[in-house]
């Protein structure tokens, strides 16, 4: 079990590797159509291109079912050989547009050109230069989110509000990876640049207002903040903030 004193570590080694890949998976660029089907994206927490996939999807506020890959792990590691002949990650799928594909790069070009109707942005097109940072980034976490721990599976999906770049949701993904556990991940990305910063710490300053109309707003409206990572499991009716809330609730509920 997570000890008071590990998890400080966990938010200072996250924070750090947050503050390396540059903001990626911070802001929202272009709020994108949220189609008809959630995408369906294969993965593990560690990967770079992985990362680089899932900074996009904050970048476009597009939700997405996660399937965690871990090395070792053998619950979704099988479905991406049946589905697309080889195990290999990040693996995506469009069930809207029946579309399959390997590939970040390929996949980034696809969420912006298809849902945003626009070339990617340079930060987010630089895949050569985004990888080495992502990997740094996985360093400074010591691998987490890489390798398979035995666990038990939950009969429905997982709800996670998150954004890439949230150090503190990074430790929860982290974990959910680990155990193999699938959920719908909701992302929650800053909507305009004067929400940079922490609660009481923004760059706006004053009492945070949402931006209207946004997911943001609609978040407050229903649960009283904003604050992520937030969790829910329709498995046994959890519902809860504080990441080390919920690393500790996963790892009593799941862990094997």
């Amino acid at each position: 079990m997570t000890s008071p004193l590990q998890h400080r570590i966990d938010v200072a080694t996250s924070l750090l590797a947050s503050s390396v890949t540059l903001g990626r998976g911070v802001l929202v660029v272009t709020p994108a159509r949220q189609p008809e089907k959630l995408f369906r994206l294969y993965e593990f927490e560690a990967c770079p291109y992985c990362r680089n996939v899932r900074e996009a999807l904050t970048a476009l506020h597009l939700d997405a079912e996660i399937y965690p890959c871990p090395k070792g792990g053998t619950r979704f590691r099988p479905e991406v050989e049946r589905l697309g002949g080889k195990m290999q990650v990040p693996y995506f799928v469009d069930p809207n547009r029946d579309t399959r594909m390997y590939e970040s790069a390929d996949i980034i070009a696809y969420l912006f050109r298809t849902y945003a109707d626009r070339d990617v942005p340079f930060i987010y097109r630089s895949i050569g230069s985004s990888a080495p940072m992502s990997s740094l980034a996985s360093g400074i976490r010591r691998l987490r989110g890489m390798r398979a721990n035995p666990s038990k599976a939950p009969r429905e999906l997982l709800h996670l509000w998150s954004f890439e770049g949230s150090p503190f949701s990074r430790i929860v993904r982290e974990r959910m990876c680990e155990l193999e556990i699938p959920y719908v991940l909701h992302n929650l990305g800053k909507e305009r640049f004067g929400e940079l910063g922490v609660n009481g710490r923004r760059l706006e300053g004053g009492e945070y207002v949402p931006t209207p109309g946004g997911k943001r707003e609609a978040f407050m409206k229903t649960y009283g903040r904003v604050q992520v990572p937030y969790l829910e499991d329709p498995n046994t009716g959890t519902k809860t903030f504080d990441s080390a809330k919920i690393v500790t609730y996963l790892e009593q509920t799941y862990a094997a």
